[in-house]
């Protein structure tokens, strides 16, 4: 059998080498693409520890929607911190914290629950709201879950077949719990790179605020939302703008109020910070530019992930960083558009 010739052997090498080529630059231009539009293919958003332990975790931005969604929707239900923990680890094993519409037989969602199983429709199981609030509807049943091992109440209301794999997650939870609760204020930051795929503007921010935290969140704002599928919104028109400093059409003040999660020992400047933290989480789906809460702020496109001591008049009044109670003062959410 003849060997090939040389001028074969290079073409063959040239082509080889043109192949490689062409997939690194389509993996380049597919990494430039969601670093443009702030996609879900890489971290985005970051969370230290507040123990200055130096621990940290980096996720994406779909999974910090997600994150913040579950978190809401635990405090809403005055459950305490524990169980936000265990939600949120059990999503991270089940589904990376993204809301995906495959899985072991007819599983679906953030935390792969079965239409087959009783758990809702395919549509409802979808919605990552509905599926939070059925995850904890099950773990309150569970006697003493709060005292449990992570792995063996995530199991109770799972049934996994790898019941033990839980366990991994739960320092990544427990930070993003951490943060997203509000109880360790200033930890979670995010890039901030518009996503092309969501509204914007106040009236997007106030929808996805009583989607997750329910309408109460945003009436004391003097805000009325509207929208099908939207939990207790009213279905009336929404305003530009909540309350003073809003007029620009950009802005919207949530004035820290006493919610449900009161009854379980977080403060008002937890529940700041919660709010604050749930900004941040949503800020590429959102095209949220700026959020300050309590003398502190977060820009979009800072790459320190670190909050900055506000300035000026975003420092002043209802923001100011008063140290009690009766200050908790007020979250500013700037939109970008």
């Amino acid at each position: 059998m003849p060997e090939p010739s040389p001028s074969s052997q290079r073409r063959g090498r040239l082509f080889r080498f043109g192949a490689a080529l062409m997939v690194l630059l389509a993996v380049a231009g597919y990494l430039a693409v969601q670093y443009v539009t702030g996609g879900t293919g890489g971290p985005g958003c970051k969370v230290v520890s507040g123990k200055g332990d130096g621990a940290t975790y980096e996720f994406t931005p779909e999974q910090a929607v997600n994150a913040a969604t579950i978190t809401a929707v635990g405090t809403a239900r005055g459950l305490p911190e524990r169980a936000v923990t265990i939600a949120l680890a059990t999503a991270l094993q089940e589904s990376g914290l993204r809301n995906i519409d495959y899985g072991d037989r007819d599983s679906l969602g953030l935390f792969q629950q079965r239409p087959s199983q009783g758990w809702g429709t395919p549509k409802e199981i979808m919605d990552p709201a509905y599926a939070a609030e059925k995850f904890y509807e099950h773990l309150v049943k569970v006697p003493g879950y709060t005292r449990l091992p992570l792995t063996v109440a995530a199991q109770r209301v799972q049934r996994s077949g790898f019941p033990q794999a839980y366990a991994k997650h739960e320092p990544d939870a427990t930070l993003l719990a951490a943060a997203l609760t509000g109880r360790s204020a200033a930890t979670l930051t995010c890039a901030g790179r518009p996503a092309a795929t969501r509204a914007a503007g106040p009236d997007a921010i106030r929808a996805a605020l009583v989607r997750d935290f329910g309408r109460d969140v945003v009436e004391p704002a003097g805000a009325q939302v509207s929208g099908a599928g939207v939990r207790g919104a009213a279905a009336t028109p929404t305003p530009t703008a909540s309350g003073p400093g809003g007029s620009d059409g950009r802005t919207v003040l949530l004035p820290v109020t006493a919610d449900t999660g009161a009854a379980t020992g977080r403060s008002l400047r937890q529940r700041g910070w919660q709010l604050a933290h749930w900004a941040v989480a949503n800020a590429s789906e959102l095209h949220i530019a700026r959020v300050s809460y309590a003398g502190r702020e977060w820009t979009a496109g800072n790459t320190d992930s670190q909050w900055r001591p506000a300035e000026g008049d975003q420092a002043a009044g209802a923001e100011r960083d008063g140290g009690g109670e009766q200050d908790a003062g007020t979250v500013r959410i700037v939109t970008a558009q």
